[in-house]
């Protein structure tokens, strides 16, 4: 990330509101903008909140602030400082709001955000070289950090379909080890079915077996009976002697 006027991160210089009066807003001011280029950003913050309470909205003062909040890593503050900063009528100090928004989002991951940033910063004053720098280099770590996340989307997608896949052939192999299962049991079922019909049919022909053989023995019976009878009307046929 581009450095600017000798202060890491890129904080560019504070402002100091021509508008304000109060000899104790003043006094505080300057104390605190003496404490930040010291990097006593501890004492910075306490000199801006004793000035706050003379003018409770001043967006010079909420740059300050919020660029001090940077310094000390509370991004988020930060960003709401700087954002309050952006209510002013000094298209100066709203480019430089901008851009150091741009760096708070920077710092945060938020690439998507600094990329806006560093280029409202550059709509207000398109010579701005740290903005360019920072606004390629924001592009690029965007685009460095989508990858991976593309990556695992993809993997993520992979493994889906795999999962799918996977459910397709449980399904199926389930499907095909039902149908066996039930044409295993409709042949069984055919089975018992033709075992039962060959013995109705062997019981059949033996019942059928007796019914002619008690017939027969009917017959023979009759028949003894008949030549019996006939034997017994014949008349002695002989010689007497």
């Amino acid at each position: 990330m581009s450095h600017r006027a000798g202060i890491i991160s890129c904080i560019t210089f504070l402002f100091f509101s021509p508008l304000v009066f109060a000899q104790d807003y003043v006094k505080a001011v300057r104390k605190g903008n003496e404490a930040f280029r010291q990097q006593d950003y501890q004492t910075a913050m306490e000199q801006y909140h004793l000035a706050e309470t003379e003018i409770p909205e001043s967006a010079e003062l909420d740059y300050n602030m919020g660029s001090t909040l940077f310094q000390q890593g509370k991004y988020e503050e930060a960003v709401e400082k700087l954002n309050r900063a952006l209510a002013t009528t000094n298209i100066s100090l709203e480019g430089q709001a901008h851009y150091n928004l741009g760096n708070t989002y920077y710092r945060m991951g938020d690439y998507q955000n600094a990329i806006a940033s560093y280029e409202r910063a550059l709509n207000i004053d398109p010579n701005d070289i740290d903005a360019k720098y920072n606004l390629e280099l924001a592009r690029r770590m965007l685009k460095e950090n989508l990858q991976p996340e593309q990556q695992e989307q993809q993997q993520q997608q992979q493994q889906q379909q795999q999962e799918q896949q996977q459910d397709q052939q449980d399904n199926q192999q389930q499907n095909q080890q039902q149908d066996q299962d039930q044409n295993q049991q409709n042949d069984q079922q055919r089975d018992q079915q033709q075992q039962q019909e060959v013995q109705d049919q062997q019981e059949m022909s033996k019942e059928d077996a007796e019914r002619i053989l008690n017939a027969l023995r009917d017959d023979e019976q009759e028949i003894q009976k008949q030549i019996r009878r006939h034997r017994g009307d014949r008349g002695y046929i002989g010689k007497d002697w």
